[in-house]
């Protein structure tokens, strides 16, 4: 119980002084778009130090369910590349959101259960019917909130290590998509480069791979149940 207690304040003194201090100014893609070339000349003189410290504070915004991560995905594909940025932010955010549901789970379960209350019985029979698959599904479709699956599974019966393998796994495709609309993103210096090739490939990207996600899932699901 002195744990839970304490884990509690910790979540909720971390979350209070983000806002307080106004951090999520630093969170915008306006203000790390602006500042790029301060944070990558810090990079490019210590790669660990700026790998380490972006690694932990995706998992806290995405842990916390504090606003940012979009435009840190973003920055992290400009910043590190596509290899790298893919692979700290596939890993940070797969951490963050089972610390996220492992939060609900033991700390917010009262208040998540009054504010999803009436989409939990629907993820209860589908994690019932289909096991991890329906949260694969679910993390494949990006039309479904992030926050909303992490804070609405950690109510449901399914296991903290399936739900981080399958997280880890679901939200690679999405991952690697936003990644490289950053690193064209980062390689715009101008109006101009908004109509380079790779940049218009990129943002078709995101706009087009939700629908493809649907019409893929749907028949997998037809096949499944023939």
């Amino acid at each position: 119980m002195k744990n839970k207690i304490l884990i509690f304040t910790i979540v909720v003194i971390a979350a209070v002084l983000f806002f307080v201090f106004d951090l999520d100014k630093f969170l915008t893609l306006e203000y790390l778009k602006s500042s790029r070339a301060e944070f990558q000349v810090f990079y490019d003189q210590n790669p660990f130090l700026t790998i380490f410290s972006f690694f932990f504070v995706y998992i806290l915004i995405v842990g916390l369910n504090l606003p940012g991560a979009a435009a840190l995905g973003l920055a992290g594909g400009a910043m590190f590349g596509f290899t790298v940025g893919v692979l700290t932010i596939s890993f940070a955010s797969s951490i963050g959101a089972t610390l996220a549901c492992f939060f609900s789970r033991y700390l917010f379960r009262d208040y998540v259960q009054r504010k999803f209350g009436d989409r939990l019985e629907k993820v209860n029979r589908g994690i019932e019917k289909e096991g991890a698959f329906y949260l694969f599904t679910m993390r494949l479709i990006p039309a479904i909130p992030f926050v909303v699956i992490n804070l609405v599974m950690g109510l449901t019966p399914i296991r903290l290590r399936t739900f981080y393998w399958v997280s880890q796994i679901g939200m690679l495709p999405g991952t690697m998509v936003y990644v490289n609309a950053g690193k064209e993103l980062g390689q715009i210096d101008s109006l101009s480069g908004i109509v380079q090739p790779g940049v218009l490939i990129s943002f078709a990207l995101l706009g087009i791979f939700p629908l493809v996600v649907k019409k893929v899932m749907g028949l997998v699901k037809h096949r499944r149940n023939m």
